[in-house]
């Protein structure tokens, strides 16, 4: 199972996706995939959670619905500028939803 199937079943807490990148990147772990795949995210969910860590709940939460992220992150603008760690932080956010369309 990856980090997010993990996350959602209760096995890991996302605080843990730290230990999976260093596993990965030590290769003890999923040398025959990129980084994003070992961690059962789409390239675009982690391209954004690579530069906004904070976005780590809505990719989870993409996941446990089966929705995107870019859904995801419309619906709950206000907590994603909540939860950015910083005013740079929540302007990337915003770059990028305004470059996919969101906003």
């Amino acid at each position: 199972m990856n980090f997010v199937e993990l996350c959602l079943k209760g096995d890991v807490l996302e605080e843990e996706i730290d230990r999976f990148v260093e596993d990965w990147h030590e290769g003890r772990q999923g040398a025959d995939m990129q980084l994003h795949e070992y961690l059962g995210m789409k390239w675009e969910e982690y391209q954004l959670w690579s530069t906004t860590p904070s976005v780590l709940p809505f990719v989870l939460t993409a996941h446990k619905y089966g929705t995107s992220l870019k859904d995801q992150l419309d619906q709950d603008k206000f907590a994603i500028a909540a939860r950015a760690r910083s005013v740079a932080e929540a302007t990337k956010v915003e770059a990028w939803l305004r470059s996919v369309g969101k906003i």
